[in-house]
């Protein structure tokens, strides 16, 4: 049995989500994408799939014949969409997986929490840099507790769209939030880098997590794992190199950020994430690594969903 699922936004993220449901999902299938540029590449490649489009938004995708068997909405627009998307769907019983940092929702990152949410009727993927260090600022926790978790995202310019840029602050404070909320750190903050570079470069996140004086090979342990649940679903993710520690001294300037936490480690973690190039290249793992964790709570909500319909 398959969930039909429609999505709006037919940009980038949304035809590379379009082009993986398509491509990988045994469980989910596409209904229709929806746009706002009649002329923008992804309704183009939807229609030449057999896939119902409309360039009128969450309006003209409600008014397709298609939109009655849909469960699953994705959104792949901006947060300042999401929120009219969300005002026109919740009232429709359709549940809403959000890809933009509007954050209307709880926030699920599949190997932390991906089931603690699945039968809430909006979910928020959080954003590219959260699905990429969330986890391993979760697996330091899973040792010893963070005091502080810092995450720097540095994506390639050219992966970074007008939904993007547009974001740039709903993208860090939607990402520090979710340190905090999924990661569990005490207190988190994010910043993204845009790299011009020419050819560009993929996607590379470092983590820094202040944590109190622990066993480093327990740690680096719990990041390995960690490391391998996500690369089940997001093959090109990996560590860049061995998990680094430092001790914090007395007077550095790093004890401000976690008071009165007695002895400190700074633990350091660096990663890349290479994309599947389904539809965009390689080095937009940024995007490859958001499109492919909302896939997979979308698989897991609807599998939950049989699994309600079966008892």
């Amino acid at each position: 049995m398959t969930t039909k699922v429609a999505i709006i936004g037919s940009g980038n993220i949304g035809t590379d989500l379009l082009i993986k449901v398509l491509r990988l999902s045994e469980t989910l299938e596409i209904a229709a994408l929806a746009g706002i540029d009649p002329d923008s590449d992804g309704l183009a490649r939807a229609r030449r799939l057999k896939v119902a489009t409309t360039h009128e938004g969450v309006e003209g995708l409600v008014a397709l014949d298609e939109f009655a068997d849909v469960g699953i909405v994705f959104d792949a627009t901006s947060a300042g969409a999401h929120r009219h998307h969300e005002e026109v769907l919740r009232p429709l019983g359709r549940t809403l997986v959000d890809l933009t940092p509007a954050a209307l929702g709880p926030y699920v990152v599949p190997p932390v929490n991906g089931d603690a949410h699945l039968d809430a009727p909006n979910v928020n993927m959080v954003t590219c840099g959260g699905q990429a260090t969330i986890p391993i600022v979760a697996a330091v926790g899973a040792v010893s507790p963070v005091h502080y978790g810092e995450i720097v995202a540095s994506i390639a310019s050219r992966s970074a769209g007008p939904g993007t840029r547009a974001n740039i602050d709903e993208f860090t404070e939607t990402t520090s939030q979710a340190i905090e909320v999924v990661g569990g750190a005490a207190r988190g903050k994010a910043i993204i880098v845009l790299n011009p570079a020419e050819p560009p470069l993929i996607m590379r996140d470092t983590v820094h997590c202040l944590v109190s004086d622990c066993a480093t090979e327990a740690v680096t342990a719990s990041v390995e794992e960690m490391v391998g649940r996500v690369q089940a679903y997001v093959p090109g993710y990996r560590l860049k190199q061995q998990v680094q520690y430092d001790k914090v001294a007395a007077d550095d300037p790093l004890r401000t950020l976690a008071p009165g936490a007695g002895e400190l480690l700074k633990v350091s973690v660096f990663l890349e994430v290479e994309g599947a190039a389904h539809y965009l290249p390689a080095y937009a793992g940024n995007l490859d690594i958001m499109t492919s964790a909302a896939l997979r709570t979308a698989e897991r909500m609807a599998a939950r969903t049989h699994e309600e319909a079966a008892k």
